[in-house]
């Protein structure tokens, strides 16, 4: 059997101001890319070199690999918005990015920190790149009981913490997505029963 992929939302607790200008450099991203594969159909591997080159151009103090999740991000929201389009659900002539969730991978997040701590509850955040100090900022987490109950399936081996943090503001607050990838509970039962 596959694991099965939950995410888990747990609120941060005073976040750092720096958070809110990279939320609005990484829609940008993503909304312009999210444009461009809406009108060509396809963001080609040149066109999508050109294209990092020149966000990298404009937001150099961005950590590059932001710079990659938003440009992922918003092909995903390109092809989305034609897939749409085709099926008659969206008439609008090109699509709208009101908001993101900013995605981390684990270069830019205390990834393997994290994976090796018995109770998270501080994450650190590589927000900027080059011409930047580089400086990691602190996120403390409030975990709930579902976060805990992922977390003990990590500890005990029958859970595996996903690479990529994902941030995103609802409402004015910040929350910090974990995503967990759990073995079925029926595979752990087969699995652990002896053979005959």
């Amino acid at each position: 059997m596959e694991n099965v992929r939950r995410a888990v939302a747990v609120a941060v607790e005073s976040p750092p101001p720096e958070l809110s200008a990279v939320e609005e450099a990484y829609r940008r991203i993503v909304e312009e890319a999210a444009v461009y594969v809406a009108e060509r159909g396809t963001l080609e591997r040149e066109k999508r070199e050109e294209l990092y080159r020149r966000f990298r151009e404009l937001y150099p103090w961005l950590h590059s690999q932001l710079v990659q999740q938003a440009m992922n991000q918003g092909v995903e929201a390109g092809r989305s918005f034609l897939e749409a389009r085709r099926d008659g659900r969206v008439r609008k002539p090109r699509p709208e990015v009101r908001r993101v969730s900013t995605r981390l991978a684990k270069d830019s997040w205390s990834y393997q920190r994290t994976t090796a701590s018995a109770a998270p509850v501080r994450l650190e955040l590589q927000l900027f790149g080059r011409g930047v100090k580089r400086q990691r900022y602190e996120l403390w987490i409030k975990p709930h009981r579902r976060f805990w109950l992922y977390w003990w399936r990590v500890l005990r081996k029958e859970a595996e913490l996903a690479s990529t943090l994902t941030v995103k503001r609802r409402r004015g607050r910040w929350y910090a997505v974990f995503a967990f990838d759990v073995q079925p509970r029926g595979s752990l039962r087969r699995r652990s029963s002896p053979s005959m």
